[in-house]
């Protein structure tokens, strides 16, 4: 990306904020809602609650080598676009009943309806992300929650079930949504689950009944000789529990959800260890096996089971409570087996839908990179909340932040490094929040059955606008 362009984005940036701090921000202080809350009872104990969210990006990419948008050769892209769209509807309408309903849309720009995800139909995306029920066992207790249906409630890692409104980076590691539109529906499965705290233990248990990977909208891979793939038979279910201890506070279980960061409003040290664990998952073997979609007999056709799991330490807390400066870190360790040599790129919301490179993985293009693999991943990120009213009482505060994605994937070469260094510049908290994030990542060339790393690292440029109520 030329540093011209970037500098135009830069200033685009910079005005974009100022016009919303002075139109979002009212000129006469006013009593306010905090939420869209409707009391069923009395005392509010019984309730239903709607929440709305809104991410919009405008990025600037270098693009993958050989990446064609449309069929056009392209270097480097400019498109605006809406991250996530939600309307969330919750609430206690019992001592015992809980429900939780979301309804949205994910990664809608210029090129929905132009790839294989929609059929050329750019207003097909909109779906429930979730649709669930819970029994709280014990009255006026947290101690366990019965619940199933529709959910992103999992085990692996608190970034698997993400509060997306309140993270603290830009965007949530998705490498932890270890199947994300494969096996699932955005992260989310058909599963029934236990989840609950027991003094300074949080803990959900779950079973999941997984999609198969046919009916995900993508042009299916099938089978590989030597590289694993999701298979098209032997369903079976999926197995997941997260285990979480509290030092300090404990975190709010109204919801499956876990927050990014409190902002200062709590004092949480967390220490985390999660799995997820499918037999039959994944499978190799004589791609000719399969022909119009039917699976013929091989003698060489092999499955392999999916075996992650991961440990974590998350620490989110105030250093000046008179100040309002907190911190937010992250640190964790991913094992991730999902079948010998398995990798999956991945391109969030991805800005192009080609490319001219012979044998290129699929997805390969665009912004994408190896987000997915057998192997190990290390995850970390680090935020600094500056003094509340930094920018003046109308104009809120900063929050710089950097994160890291280091994986050691089998069929890599070597050791693939992403990295993004953003700002965060809270008008009112995470109600309404603008981010500006560089990220800088690896591309590779395909040689045989391998991929080996280029010496440049390619990147993009985002500025996003959240409101969230």
């Amino acid at each position: 990306m030329s540093k011209t362009k970037i500098s135009v984005f830069i200033l685009f940036v910079l005005s974009y904020h100022g016009a919303l701090s002075q139109s979002l921000v009212p000129s006469e202080s006013k009593k306010e809602l905090d939420e869209l809350r409707l009391k069923l009872n009395e005392d509010g104990s019984h309730y239903i609650k709607a929440t709305i969210l809104n991410q919009v990006w405008f990025r600037f990419n270098e693009s993958n080598s050989g990446t064609t948008v449309l069929g056009d050769p392209t270097t480097e892209t400019f498109d605006i676009g809406l991250r996530r769209t939600r309307l969330q509807l919750y609430g206690q309408i019992t001592d015992r009943v809980f429900f939780y309903l979301q309804f949205g849309q994910n990664n809608f720009n210029y090129l929905s309806g132009q790839n294989s995800t929609n059929n050329g139909n750019r207003k097909f995306q909109v779906f429930f992300h979730d649709a669930l029920g819970e029994y709280r066992v014990f009255k006026g207790s947290d101690k366990l929650h019965l619940g199933g249906g529709l959910t992103i409630t999992n085990g692996l890692s608190r970034f698997s079930q993400p509060s997306v409104g309140t993270i603290m980076s830009m965007d949530v590691p998705v490498f932890a949504q270890a199947t994300v539109d494969q096996t699932d529906e955005f992260s989310r499965k058909l599963s029934i689950y236990a989840r609950g705290q027991l003094g300074k233990l949080d803990y959900r248990i779950i079973i999941s009944d997984p999609f198969p990977i046919t009916s995900n909208g993508l042009a299916q891979l099938g089978i590989h000789p030597t590289n694993a793939n999701f298979a098209w038979n032997n369903h079976s279910k999926q197995y997941q529990a997260l285990l979480v201890w509290n030092f300090f506070d404990k975190e709010s279980h109204v919801t499956p959800y876990m927050t990014g960061t409190y902002l200062g409003k709590k004092k949480v040290l967390n220490l985390e260890a999660g799995f997820i664990t499918q037999p039959n998952a994944t499978w190799t073997g004589d791609p000719a096996a399969i022909t119009n979609n039917t699976i013929s007999a091989d003698a060489t056709r092999k499955y392999y089971s999916m075996n992650l799991w991961s440990v974590a330490l998350f620490y989110d807390a105030p250093v000046n409570t008179e100040k309002g400066t907190a911190i937010n870190a992250y640190l964790g360790y991913f094992n991730t087996d999902y079948g010998t040599r398995y990798l999956r790129y991945n391109g969030i919301m991805n800005p192009a839908n080609g490319t001219t490179t012979v044998g290129a993985p699929s997805g390969s293009y665009g912004n994408a990179f190896p987000m997915f693999g057998t192997g190990s991943v290390i995850y970390a990120q680090f935020g600094y909340l500056l003094k509340k009213n930094l920018l003046g009482e109308e104009h809120g505060t900063l929050m710089p932040y950097a994160s890291y994605q280091g994986a050691n994937y089998e069929r890599l070469d070597k050791g693939m490094n992403v990295y993004s260094v953003g700002l965060n510049w809270f008008l009112k908290g995470h109600s309404s929040k603008l981010t500006l994030d560089y990220q800088l990542r690896p591309t590779y060339t395909v040689a045989g059955n391998n991929l080996l790393q280029d010496n440049a690292l390619k990147s993009q440029v985002v500025m996003q606008y959240q409101f969230f109520f």
